[in-house]
């Protein structure tokens, strides 16, 4: 199982190793990650796979979403199947 977490706001140092840190926390492995900074705008997206999550999936976003509120962000945690319904035509 996986899912998508997305990033976006404004440019500080230590986003991705704060996003990253709550994965590790929840054994949560990166799979792939992509990331720009535009002027001073910062934008991600986190393929990660959550079948070893320790606890609950909503507690993970939970998690990333308050850190996006304490950091000033947008930060969206998405299961696959949920992006997947969202993106089919």
């Amino acid at each position: 199982m996986r899912a998508v977490v997305t990033v976006i706001g404004k440019d500080t140092v230590g986003i991705l190793h704060k996003v990253s840190g709550i994965c590790a926390e929840y054994n949560v492995n990166v799979i792939e990650v992509t990331q720009s900074v535009l002027q001073d705008m910062f934008a991600m997206i986190m393929l990660v796979d959550i079948s070893a999550i320790k606890g609950d999936f909503s507690e993970l976003v939970d998690r990333m979403t308050a850190l996006g509120t304490e950091l000033g962000l947008s930060i969206h945690t998405m299961h696959e199947d949920i992006f997947n319904s969202m993106h089919s035509v």
